[in-house]
């Protein structure tokens, strides 16, 4: 039978490997305000990273707003694409899948003239590295709901760590 501080880093290591999909980021797009009227999406995004993995999570009252994935031209004439089905369900998750730009817009009325839509720029996926210092771009969260990269971070630093001192004891 194996010793116990072989089961303890046999468990770190299968939890790091399972943790390490979960580092995805879920984005609440406004934050605690959601997607609505009167809210400026442009700088909601300029203070945030969005990889490859992310979601984006749409949080409005049903029947009043919806959301449309767009193209460049469709963002910029406030015009949904006759062949794209909105989304509606007050709750719409959208799963970032691959880098780029990519653009939404509510199709409700005149809200994407007054201000309902985003633009946001998809990097690639993300790798684990040092957190950005707090005066770079993305660097700041508002929203309660996502994990930082300092925490995912500072997580993965500790169960080295944690791992390092089980196997040498």
């Amino acid at each position: 039978m194996a010793s116990t501080p072989f089961m303890i880093a046999v468990i770190i290591v299968v939890v790091a490997i399972v943790a390490s999909p979960a580092m995805a980021t879920d984005h609440w797009v406004g934050d605690d305000q959601g997607w609505k009227l009167d809210f400026n999406y442009t700088a909601w995004a300029a203070t945030k990273q969005f990889h490859v993995g992310d979601k984006l999570i749409f949080k409005y009252k049903k029947d009043v707003h919806n959301v449309y994935k767009a193209d460049q031209e469709a963002f910029k004439s406030c015009t949904p694409s006759s062949d794209v089905t909105p989304l509606t369900s007050g709750n719409d998750e959208i799963s970032l899948t691959s880098p780029g730009k990519k653009w939404y817009i509510c199709g409700v009325g005149k809200h994407c003239e007054k201000g309902m839509k985003l633009a946001i720029n998809v990097l690639p996926a993300e790798s684990v590295s040092p957190a950005p210092s707090p005066s770079s771009p993305g660097s700041s969260s508002s929203s309660a709901s996502s994990i930082s990269l300092d925490s995912k971070f500072v997580a993965v630093i500790v169960a080295a760590f944690a791992m390092i001192i089980v196997i040498t004891n």
